[in-house]
């Protein structure tokens, strides 16, 4: 494994929710990506990123704010969607590096506003096989019956929740550690000839 190769790029998003149905014409859009690089060679996190993005179609409700503390006055500061995907292309190598996130909601996410947007996805082809949903690593590596949430995971771990629960950048931060703990494993994809594949789906 070459030392590029051995980059992964861990990804949480966060993006407008409701205590419902969205009001009428409003959708769920990306408001923060948070994304951890992750050198799996050396085992170490080795940097932590933010980017508030402005959403276009849909505000932030008092709802989203309790949850993840974002308020519409700070993405409103944020960039585009458009120029999120430019940044993670070009300053974090999203369309080469291999990517994880807990579960599919991020990948299905970017892949439905790429669409709505009419921007490029920016990990390559969504079919491309670069993908890997961290949750069915997790439960399988653990024979877990169920896949568990994050939080979950990281009591099963044994490791500490860092940081502020459903925040971009904290999550990925997490998520990042329990990659790290499925490595030393030998349960991750690539660290062992017999691990589960990535998501092929697009």
């Amino acid at each position: 494994m070459s030392h590029a190769s051995a980059l992964l790029n861990v990804i949480d998003l966060e993006a407008t929710c409701w205590d419902g149905q969205p009001p009428p014409g409003s959708v769920n859009e990306i408001i923060e990506i948070g994304l951890t690089v992750v050198d799996l060679s050396a085992r170490r996190r080795v940097s932590r990123h933010c980017v508030l993005v402005r959403p276009a179609r849909s505000a932030v409700s008092a709802f989203c704010t309790e949850l993840t503390g974002l308020t519409q006055a700070e993405v409103d500061r944020g960039v585009t969607f458009a120029e999120a995907c430019r940044i993670l292309v070009e300053e974090h190598g999203a369309a080469e590096r291999p990517w994880a996130s807990w579960g599919e909601y991020d990948r299905r996410q970017f892949a439905r506003q790429s669409r709505a947007d009419g921007v490029a996805y920016p990990f390559g082809l969504p079919t491309e096989r670069t993908h890997t949903n961290a949750k069915a690593v997790f439960a399988e590596a653990y024979g877990l019956p169920k896949q568990p949430g994050m939080d979950q995971a990281l009591k099963i771990a044994g490791l500490p929740l860092e940081g502020r629960h459903h925040r971009g950048e904290d999550d990925a931060w997490n998520i990042a550690a329990l990659v790290l703990d499925l490595a030393a494993r030998s349960a991750w994809p690539g660290t062992n000839t017999a691990a589960q594949a990535p998501s092929r789906r697009p």
